[in-house]
């Protein structure tokens, strides 16, 4: 009787890459989900002032954002004007705009919208004021101002 013999080393079998378009799905379904996608476009422009004492804000879904400061497209001129949502508005059309946002939301979580004001640096502070009385008159007292970090 023969005895034989391999005289061949058996290595390491390949790596099974029949999981890979599986694990590259679960990724791309995973990221789909969880990124946050800017959902208002702005349309004016604002460069915001620095301030030193600031805080961040915890819940950025129950804030409602005015924007405020010369148009990005200078056909509509160079004088500041308000964004709500994606359009141009003028204060009598801030109630509008804050109906709406509760129309979204439970009533209660009515009392913890805030409204975030992001107003560029050059605006003249009475169309701030003039905004600012317009949320006192519809009852949206929960005003904040947005800024940059400043050096102190």
């Amino acid at each position: 009787m023969s005895k034989f013999i391999s005289t061949k080393k058996k290595g390491q079998p390949a790596i099974s890459t029949a999981s890979l378009p599986d694990i590259v799905f679960m990724l791309l379904f995973f990221f789909m989900v969880t990124t946050h996608m800017r959902d208002k476009d702005q349309i004016v422009q604002v460069s915001l002032p620095s301030a030193t004492e600031i805080t961040k804000m915890e819940n950025k879904a129950m804030v409602d954002f005015i924007f405020v400061g010369a148009p990005l497209d200078k056909r509509y001129g160079s004088t500041p004007r308000i964004q709500l949502n994606e359009s141009f508005a003028s204060i009598e059309d801030i109630q509008l705009f804050k109906d709406k946002a509760k129309e979204n939301r439970d009533e209660a979580e009515w009392p913890l919208i805030s409204t975030s004001l992001k107003v560029d640096r050059d605006v003249n502070m009475g169309l701030v004021t003039d905004i600012k009385q317009e949320l006192r008159r519809i009852g949206a007292l929960k005003v904040v101002y947005s800024t940059n970090q400043g050096v102190k």
